[in-house]
């Protein structure tokens, strides 16, 4: 696979697995974390993460303007590592459940997500703009696009088994504290200590859940079991929240054991005794026209990613609410769904990469540009197919008046790993061709700022993020669902409405 490509692209896209893995950790249990956590119903709960995965990426373009002045991206990345660690070391220490006073430890933990976001910023558009400038050799050249998918699968080979790592630590301290996981206590038990509890949920659903998931028995004090619950069930999300800093740790070792086959900006410049080809072909009307023609395209791919983050937040919360939480027979959980979409693209790329090559070698092959609005499509249908699986389900509060939905009356999960898979393979058009696009395109001092402002454009399209929850509130699922359908394809038609004129300016 690394065959032909430069020698510094494995260990770039190992430093970025190994980050990716923390941050998906994370980020597989945030939304859930902060509901059971602080009490936090699901329209506040989607605000911070929305304004958390906002500040994650439009903090690169605060990154990118760094390194692009110090011309140190190198430095620039291990710092970024290093404040993540500290990020993390603050959400990941346990304070107990329910917790007294929440305004001032839901402030330490915004803190430490702002911290997180900052540490990010650094890291990630400057890695990535490293990834471009090896690609800057004539040698390599033509393998760009490829180099930019096979780093973005690395990215989802941690991102794939993080799910699976946060439920994992979590359920496990649930077990050594005498309880099993079920992803309705958590707001149950709430409801008991806050007093919001009807009397038929009261001595009905929540008595039942309370006998299924104790180990030791039927509890015998029902305010003792919300409060040991909620404890046990936080707890755990501690610690899952931990195994970021061991990912951060392994990235860390793996970027300082092979810093010199990154490339070095400053270096490189220094060694020039006149202006590259590239700097002297890029004259101001030139670079003008780039940057038009990026900003353009950032403007577009906000809506993407409005859309496909929803895969953390009203997806996950569809699931939790609407979904039967069984595959083959066996239990999972709301989070592990986050799993199908890296796990796709680790499959799919490379048979997305094998008919892209087939169609350049008869001539057939898209521009990048037309990839994008093929990409925008494709994430249309995904959510034509959730509103056509949602269609006759119950309102949220009509739901959440009955405790729940029964099994029965809940979707089959293969609609959500369809849609997965969908959405999946509307990414694999968008996100690691626009990093290539944006590094073909970028010009020469300025790699580090645009990587930033591609992160920046998806920063734009996280801070809509819970938009989401509030129609999923408010409105019926497959009504919420149509929303991104319209959306995604509104951003189809204007993108291949500029197609010509992008691929006029790319060349």
């Amino acid at each position: 696979m690394f065959k032909n490509h430069p020698k510094g692209l494995l260990p770039a896209a190992l430093a970025n697995m190994g980050e990716r893995f923390g941050f998906y950790t994370m980020m597989a249990i945030l939304t859930l974390f902060l509901m059971s956590k602080f009490g936090l119903d699901k329209t506040n709960a989607g605000l911070i993460y929305s304004v958390f995965y906002f500040s994650i990426y439009i903090l690169a373009f605060v990154g990118g303007l760094i390194a692009d002045k110090t011309r140190n991206y190198k430095g620039t990345i291990l710092v970024g590592l290093i404040v993540m660690a500290l990020g993390y070391l603050l959400i990941a220490v346990p304070t107990p459940t329910p917790v007294r006073n929440v305004p001032l430890f839901l402030t330490v933990t915004c803190v430490g997500l702002f911290t997180i976001a900052f540490g990010n910023g650094l890291f990630k558009g400057n890695l990535q703009a490293l990834v471009g400038q090896l690609y800057d050799n004539e040698q390599y050249a033509k393998l760009r696009d490829t180099g930019f998918q096979i780093f973005y699968m690395f990215i989802n080979i941690g991102a794939m088994f993080a799910p699976f790592a946060a439920v994992g630590v979590r359920n496990w301290w649930l077990r050594t504290q005498g309880f099993l996981y079920n992803s309705d206590l958590s707001a149950l038990c709430h409801q008991y200590i806050g007093g919001t509890m009807s009397p038929e949920v009261a001595q009905g659903r929540f008595s039942e859940l309370a006998a299924e998931v104790s180990l030791g028995g039927v509890p015998a004090d029902m305010g003792v079991f919300a409060q040991s619950y909620l404890n046990a069930f936080n707890t755990g999300f501690h610690y899952a929240f931990g195994v970021a800093i061991v990912a951060l740790v392994f990235s860390l070792v793996v970027f300082l054991a092979n810093k010199k086959k990154l490339p070095d900006p400053k270096v490189a410049a220094a060694s020039r005794t006149t202006p590259s080809k590239a700097e002297i072909q890029q004259d101001a009307r030139e670079i003008k026209q780039r940057l038009y023609a990026l900003f353009a395209v950032f403007a577009i791919v906000i809506f993407f990613w409005f859309s496909f983050h929803q895969n953390g937040l009203t997806l996950t919360l569809f699931a939790q609410d609407y979904t039967r939480l069984e595959i083959f027979g066996m239990p999972i959980t709301a989070e592990i769904f986050q799993s199908a979409n890296p796990f796709c693209v680790v499959f799919l790329t490379p048979v997305i990469i094998a008919v892209f090559a087939w169609l350049r070698n008869r001539g057939k092959e898209p521009s990048t540009p037309m990839k994008i609005a093929i990409g925008m499509g494709i994430a249309a249908f995904a959510y034509v197919l959730m509103v056509f699986g949602s269609l006759g389900l119950p309102k949220l509060a009509e739901v959440q008046a009955q405790g729940g939905l029964s099994f029965a009356e809940r979707v089959t999960p293969w609609l959500l790993v369809a849609t997965y898979l969908i959405l999946t393979i509307a990414e694999l058009f968008i996100s690691p061709l626009g990093l290539s696009f944006v590094s073909k395109v970028a010009p020469q001092k300025l790699q580090g700022l645009m990587q930033g402002c591609w992160l920046g454009a998806t920063a734009l399209g996280n801070g809509l993020l819970f938009i989401g929850p509030i129609l999923y509130k408010r409105i019926s699922i497959s009504a919420t669902w149509s929303i991104f359908v319209i959306v995604c394809a509104i951003s189809m038609f204007a993108m291949l409405a500029m197609v010509k004129w992008l691929e006029r300016v790319t060349k």
